[in-house]
């Protein structure tokens, strides 16, 4: 829960849109429909971190919603889409998220080009996140 909380308050600052304004309620929504993982979750904040510095402008553009959905989406596709077996789909993650799958398509689409298709990160990164979670 506290988690949740922390990741609301970043979400909000870090993409300040008032248009679909990330709340507590739609992150516990789309957590559980999503299964989202405690790994994904910080994986995407990695990613939220990495954007900040290398792509502000694309924050601006992103409502909170929907960076936080496309976020814990890529985030879960880089961890677990391992093919036919364990295969992520985008229709799925926008049932979760209220949206549907042509947006979905368009929010990864525009997440990869905006983080450069920088997905890879180092353990240390995660560590990061964790220490700053933890304090």
């Amino acid at each position: 829960s506290s988690v949740l909380d922390i990741a609301v308050e970043l979400l909000q600052k870090v993409a300040p849109s008032p248009i679909r304004r990330l709340q507590k309620k739609y992150v516990s929504h789309v957590s559980r429909e999503a299964c989202i993982s405690p790994c994904s979750m910080m994986l995407a904040l990695v990613y939220i971190e990495r954007l900040r510095h290398r792509n502000p402008e694309y924050l601006q553009q992103i409502s909170s919603s929907d960076l936080f959905l496309i976020s814990m989406m890529v985030a879960s596709k880089y961890l677990y889409d391992e093919g036919e077996e364990e295969e992520v789909f985008n229709d799925e993650w926008g049932a979760a998220g209220k949206v549907d799958v042509q947006t979905m398509n368009t929010l990864e689409m525009n997440f990869l080009s905006a983080i450069d298709w920088s997905l890879y990160t180092d353990p240390r990164e995660l560590f990061e996140v964790l220490s700053w979670l933890e304090g």
